[in-house]
């Protein structure tokens, strides 16, 4: 019975986990992978849905292992998602204007690529830095900023698709 319990948890560890990561290739535009691994979290789901209700819901045990491991499966599953950071993301920078240029050199010496923008705030015009990266070399890029001042203010978002530009890593060199 023991075995049992273990089997629904894992199997639901498993079954959640392709799901964080189906969901991840969606978004990021791969929809024949996102199919495969969704026909395999099925197939998962309903053998182990099948072995839980075998004999009704009499079993509060199975029930238990059934919602820990979906629990712990969405857990994983974002666990994963950050170790695989498939993707590309996009970091805006705000410093303060006497150390722009400074700033932007030591992104540039690191292999980022930076656009600088103008735009306007409460106290006036700065500069804004663009970073298009992937998303393996976001924690990189932070490390640059939070070792030259930990007190810029930064944003990060996702960035679904990226065409042209200095992408460290991809070899892009495309538009200027």
């Amino acid at each position: 019975m023991l075995f049992g319990y273990f089997l629904i948890f894992g199997a639901r560890v498993v079954d959640m986990s392709l799901d964080v990561i189906r969901m991840l290739l969606l978004t990021r535009g791969r929809k024949l992978q996102a199919s495969l691994v969704g026909f395999l979290e099925v197939s998962i789901f309903i053998m182990i849905l099948n072995y839980v209700l075998q004999d009704g819901l009499t079993d509060p045990g199975k029930i238990v292992a059934y919602a820990a491991g979906f629990a712990t499966g969405n857990l994983v599953g974002g666990v994963m998602e950050e170790r695989m950071a498939m993707g590309y993301a996009s970091l805006q920078v705000f410093p303060p204007v006497d150390k722009v240029d400074e700033l932007t050199a030591l992104f540039r010496k690191e292999g980022f690529g930076v656009t600088l923008v103008t735009g306007e705030g409460r106290d006036g015009y700065r500069k804004i830095l663009f970073l298009f990266l992937k998303r393996k070399n976001l924690s990189r890029a932070l490390r640059v900023v939070n070792r030259y001042d930990p007190k810029i203010f930064f944003s990060v978002s996702d960035a679904r698709f990226v065409h042209g530009g200095i992408i460290p890593g991809k070899g892009m060199v495309v538009s200027r």
